[in-house]
């Protein structure tokens, strides 16, 4: 139980809760295969980067418990959240995800609607009369 590494990824609402432990490289979300739960192959593609990047695609059970937003921010979420524990298990691999942008979290979200107005920047037709 002492190899279990915790961590948290977030991006835009959503919130991934990955758990690694030593083994084969199979990834679960939400206790289904990621292929299974990530509908396209890029956000599985997403999903795998820090793995990829690293070269530890076999070294490690991913489990993963997301919420939140859509399909793409819970791929960065998990991302994030992948990219935050392969850095506690081996610190000498932060360089390199770093370079990459995993480490980073990504704050962008949505920009809130604002009154007299249709949308977060649009303005209604201006006429002079």
């Amino acid at each position: 139980m002492s190899n279990v590494i915790m961590s948290t990824g977030r991006r835009k609402t959503s919130v991934a809760r990955v758990r690694m432990t030593p083994g084969t490289g199979k990834i679960t979300v939400n206790r289904r295969d990621v292929s299974d739960y990530m509908m396209r192959e890029t956000l599985v593609m997403v999903v795998r980067q820090p793995l990829v990047t690293t070269e530890q695609n076999d070294a490690f059970d991913i489990s993963v418990n997301v919420h939140g937003g859509g399909l793409s921010g819970q791929a960065g979420a998990i991302r994030h959240g992948i990219a935050r524990a392969l850095n506690k298990a081996d610190e000498s691999l932060r360089p390199a995800m770093k370079a990459a942008g995993y480490m980073t979290r990504d704050s962008r979200k949505v920009e809130r609607k604002k009154p007299g107005q249709p949308g977060a920047r649009k303005k209604f037709q201006f006429s002079k009369r």
